[in-house]
């Protein structure tokens, strides 16, 4: 299976070299669609500098700067692959993870794989960051009948063709649940493996804001209400 992997970024010059090597090293046939937002710092330059000569890397700029979700709707158009997983630009996350986040898909167990921070090795996450997160994924639970340990995880990986038909619309951080929301809603079971976890401070360039939380929790009403 080829991996598609969508990498949305905004302003990640200070961690995008170390973290489009650790994609690489990954041994898994795989393409990298990286998706500029509109970056204020060298994000692109650096980009296209990373992409050169490398065929199985497309970079992808935004003329404004538009959202995470709209990132990656932009690179969801252009995936070629069996499977695709969104990576975040920053170090947060650890591609070491793409196997055993892949694997069950490639057995045929299930479709829909999600990594969860909350089974694995973390730190650095702050604890009202820890306290939402645990209250949204409460409230995905509640509203849709599962069970789940982490629904705000970036690391969401499915067969490509599910994900598109999705038809995301999100432009920012909604993005998560609506995903969560929607796959949850088409009748499919949300497999987790334990993943990695090292958190940015805000110092670093962290873009979670507590107002984001109330948004996220519009957006599991609104799916679960309306569809």
């Amino acid at each position: 299976m080829l991996l598609s992997v969508i990498m949305p970024c905004y302003n990640e010059e200070a961690t995008l070299q170390p973290i489009l090597s650790r994609v690489r090293t990954v041994d898994i046939p795989k393409e990298i669609i990286a998706v500029d937002d509109h970056s204020s710092d060298n994000t692109y330059q650096l980009l296209c500098e990373s992409a050169s000569g490398d065929p199985s890397m497309t970079v992808i700029r935004h003329p404004t700067n538009r959202g995470k979700g709209a990132a990656v709707r932009t690179g969801l158009a252009r995936a070629r692959g069996d499977v695709a997983i969104i990576q975040d630009a920053d170090l947060e996350y650890d591609p070491n993870d793409y196997y055993e986040l892949v694997q069950p898909i490639v057995d045929g167990r299930v479709n829909v794989v999600f990594g969860s921070r909350f089974m694995g090795r973390h730190t650095g996450m702050y604890f009202w960051n820890a306290i939402g997160n645990k209250g949204l994924t409460f409230l995905t639970n509640l509203l849709f009948n599962c069970w789940i340990s982490d629904m705000e995880t970036c690391y969401k990986v499915m067969r490509t063709d599910i994900l598109r038909d999705l038809r995301l619309e999100s432009n920012d951080f909604r993005l998560e649940p609506e995903i969560a929301a929607k796959v949850l809603k088409r009748g499919h079971r949300i497999y987790e493996v334990p993943v990695s976890y090292l958190g940015r401070t805000y110092e670093e360039g962290k873009k979670m804001r507590p107002s984001q939380g109330f948004l996220a929790i519009a957006a599991l009403l609104r799916y679960r209400l309306w569809g």
